[in-house]
């Protein structure tokens, strides 16, 4: 049975996350104030954490900035549940490392659905190691990317994307395939956000960068050697 912590300080939001989430078979610790969750996170790692912006003692993006800086809660899936509702503070948060971001009021059906999406996607897999690709180079168990040889610093969502694109190296994905793989929608209003990630990322890469190809009217696909020109 999957733990999930739940971080929330409004009372009735948090009895409505705590019994929805019972009712569907998971085990459930809840928490008002970061001072609480704190020191649990620190006896048992969740499975899941769901986790509200706005606390009385602590600012959301700074949790989370926290368990990503940590290795011993680096992969703990963080689901966003906040009133906040603009896509500055989306991406923010999706930058940070959250895994997705739910704006309130939310309906219980969609909380538990991106709970179950999230678990299935964040599931660990037995194929883990090294990834290459030309100049680069991914290392999925110590979390670290280089590009030439050289350490590359990215962002969670910049990691998640290019841990796709090596995969499937190669081959095409559609802006739908990485939409929904990455961010968990294929919601075509999403699109300027992969592309500014895509962006991002080429630019993180340095010359390596020009292994990432558009597609036009199709996506993207990283090729497993370097071109000679950026397309």
């Amino acid at each position: 049975m999957a733990l999930i912590y739940i971080l929330e300080d409004d009372a009735n939001i948090q009895e409505i996350e705590t019994y929805a989430l019972m009712s569907s078979s998971f085990s459930v610790q809840a928490f008002a104030k970061a001072a609480e969750f704190r020191p649990a996170l620190e006896k048992e790692k969740p499975d899941l954490i769901v986790l509200d912006l706005m606390l009385p003692d602590a600012d959301g993006y700074e949790i989370v900035r926290e368990l990503r800086a940590d290795p011993a809660t680096r992969k703990i899936p963080v689901l966003m549940v906040t009133a906040r509702g603009s896509e500055l503070d989306k991406v923010r948060g999706l930058d940070l490392g959250a895994d997705d971001y739910l704006t309130k009021p939310f309906g219980i059906m969609e909380l538990i659905s991106r709970v179950k999406a999230i678990l299935r996607r964040t599931a660990p897999s037995s194929e883990t190691g090294i990834l290459q690709a030309g100049a680069i180079l991914l290392d999925d168990e110590k979390h670290e990317v280089r590009a030439d040889g050289k350490h590359v610093e990215l962002t969670f969502k910049e990691y998640s994307l290019l841990k796709l694109l090596m995969e499937n190296a190669g081959k095409a994905k559609t802006r739908e395939e990485i939409l929904n793989k990455v961010w968990d929608t294929d919601f075509a209003g999403e699109s300027r956000t992969l592309d500014m990630h895509i962006r991002s990322l080429r630019k993180k890469l340095g010359a390596a960068g020009a292994q990432i190809r558009t597609l036009r009217n199709v996506g993207y696909i990283l090729s497993d050697s370097r071109p000679e020109e950026t397309p």
